[in-house]
């Protein structure tokens, strides 16, 4: 670990070219359909690793009879890792926004459409595959420094910041509320007249567009009872599937996949990627790694550190998202947290490993 590994890792060649061209393919599916093939490849690697642990502990096969990757190597890394295709497709859709070239009925900003598709548009893929390799060099400097929070997030999260300052967004926006939390404009559907995308009309002004004064990452779940519930329940199942599973990363591929309905269009759909990782993560580091898992305190603790990413991610779309004109990743920057709260348990002694989770 340290300046050699990342030097190590920065060298291969492989890793650039794969990562430019796993942000410009998050950009041309959008980025939220990436983020949804993220949850299948973990699901599919997650699988496969379970079965090979069942096969290995009957004497079917041998422990190193074959080796699976899908999760590490597709997953979370140059195809669909969230820090490259997830994060390339959020910074390709505010700079298609920005240079007017989406005009699809949004509610909010266009730059926050993730669920749309992008297409082929050289320059907008461009984008997205430099916003790849920014996000593959923020988790290799993170991981190869070990520092104590997952890389990946970290690189979802540090992407959102450059591509705002790089495209000219502003970090935070324009608070419009009583205070950076204040969601009762949304509430009361108070509007504003903004100048949407920059795009010249014939008088010299600018397209003017009505948007909502404060916009809530999802109308849905925003409420601080329903997210510390849906925390609650979330929490508890992802501990439940980590210790029966073994698997740090099932429950995160189930949240993740459920996304397709939220971007089918069914309502209602909470997002949860941010409240299972951290719960299944935490509910497995509670007993030194080999061990044993208690399910009734796995549970509990799964149960605190759900609500936990849910409240986490609920904070910080108020700062980050609500009041800006690009999508701002919640879930990243609450598994940033989360997972910083788990190595700082460990390093404290508090829990007896980190699990997955970097540690100095």
């Amino acid at each position: 670990m340290g300046v050699q590994a990342v030097a190590d890792a920065l060298a291969q060649p492989e890793l650039w070219i794969a990562a430019f061209a796993g942000g410009a393919f998050g950009a041309a599916l959008g980025a939220l359909p990436a983020f949804i093939f993220t949850g299948f490849m973990v699901l599919i690697g997650e699988s496969a690793n379970i079965l090979k642990a069942e096969l290995a502990g009957a004497g079917l096969i041998g422990a190193d009879a074959f080796t699976v990757g899908i999760t590490g190597s597709i997953a979370f890394g140059p195809v669909f890792g969230p820090h490259i295709s997830f994060a390339g497709g959020a910074a390709a859709a505010a700079y298609a926004a920005r240079k007017g070239y989406m005009d699809t009925g949004f509610d909010y900003h266009e730059a926050k459409n993730i669920a749309h598709a992008l297409g082929t548009k050289p320059d907008v893929l461009v984008v997205g595959g430099l916003f790849g390799i920014l996000g593959m060099i923020v988790r290799q400097v993170s991981f190869g420094f070990a520092m104590p929070w997952d890389p990946i997030a970290m690189g979802v999260v540090l992407s959102a910041v450059f591509h705002r300052l790089i495209l000219g967004y502003s970090i935070i926006g324009t608070v419009r509320g009583r205070s950076i939390f204040d969601m009762d404009p949304f509430e009361t559907e108070e509007m504003r007249q903004t100048a949407e995308g920059g795009e010249v009309v014939a008088d010299g002004g600018v397209v003017q567009k009505e948007r909502l004064k404060v916009e809530p990452w999802l109308p849905h779940q925003y409420k601080w009872s329903g997210v510390a519930m849906i925390g609650l329940t979330v929490g508890i199942l992802a501990a439940y599937v980590a210790v029966t599973t073994g698997s740090y990363f099932l429950a995160f591929g189930i949240s993740a996949t459920s996304l397709l309905f939220l971007n089918c269009g069914v309502e209602q759909i909470p997002v949860t990627h941010h409240i299972s990782l951290p719960a299944s993560t935490a509910a497995l580091a509670i007993v030194p790694a080999a061990e044993a898992v208690p399910m009734v305190p796995a549970l509990l603790v799964g149960a605190a550190f759900g609500i936990s990413g849910a409240l986490t991610g609920e904070v910080i779309q108020r700062i980050f998202y609500a009041h800006s004109d690009t999508h701002f990743d919640p879930p990243a920057a609450a598994i940033v947290v989360n997972t910083f709260f788990i190595a700082v348990l460990a390093m404290a002694g508090v829990l007896p490993q980190a699990g997955w989770v970097p540690l100095p």
